[in-house]
């Protein structure tokens, strides 16, 4: 169902702002372990990422060009797309054409969910732990 390959970082497509406080944090923390512990989920065929904007940001700061991703086909109806704050409105176009306009969300827009056997649950389950040293991602 999911594929892990490494993309160079300048090809990813962003929709979302960061925090930058946490982005701080995560960085020391992924420089503090030497490894990227998880890929990113991003669309097979737009490279628009639908979760992970942190770890990219952190890896472009620590200088990685490339960043470890898992393959989704974000057309799949097993892929929804809800928002993280109640009262605003997101669907899968309004994120594709933010995306490919190079444009951004403020952060935590969308929240990412996938069904697995019947149950909906966020995208980050398919992130399974890879444990790659950055020395692999420079």
């Amino acid at each position: 169902m999911v594929d892990i390959v490494f993309i160079r970082i300048e090809e990813l497509r962003e929709h979302e702002e960061i925090r930058p406080h946490y982005l701080e944090e995560l960085k020391n923390e992924i420089l503090s372990d030497g490894i990227l512990k998880m890929p990113i989920a991003v669309d097979r065929e737009t490279y628009i990422i639908l979760d992970g904007h942190h770890r990219l940001h952190a890896l472009k700061k620590i200088g990685c060009n490339k960043i470890p991703v898992i393959l989704v086909d974000y057309q799949s109806p097993e892929i929804k797309v809800i928002p993280w704050r109640e009262g605003e409105r997101i669907t899968k176009e309004i994120i594709m054409e933010t995306a490919l306009a190079g444009k951004r969300m403020q952060p935590k827009t969308s929240k990412h969910m996938i069904m697995i056997e019947g149950e909906l649950k966020h995208i980050s389950c398919i992130e399974t732990i890879i444990n790659v040293p950055l020395d692999e991602l420079r």
